[in-house]
């Protein structure tokens, strides 16, 4: 059963890479969806997939990539929803 959920991060996380790594992360996982920069500093996923799957992907998000610093994930369930990979958007 496939679930979707939006995560908004809070923290240092703008200008660390930290979309490109999460969607190095997510495709690793096997997860799909997008992630962007959002105007007020925080970096928004939807991501698609496996309890299990979206459970490693909110651990990544939590860690983040090396230089950045990742003070809260904020999860939200969303309806069910159909990506074939996974993005960046601009």
């Amino acid at each position: 059963m496939l679930l979707s959920r939006r995560y908004l991060v809070s923290g240092r996380v703008q200008g660390v890479s930290y979309r490109a790594n999460a969607a190095r992360a997510a495709q690793r996982i096997g997860v799909r969806g997008w992630v962007r920069n959002l105007d007020d500093g925080r970096v928004e996923a939807l991501a698609v997939g496996s309890a299990e799957e979206l459970a490693e992907f909110y651990a990544w998000l939590r860690r983040g990539p090396r230089f950045a610093e990742v003070t809260d994930v904020a999860v939200f369930e969303e309806p069910a929803q159909v990506h074939s990979d996974f993005v960046i958007r601009y």
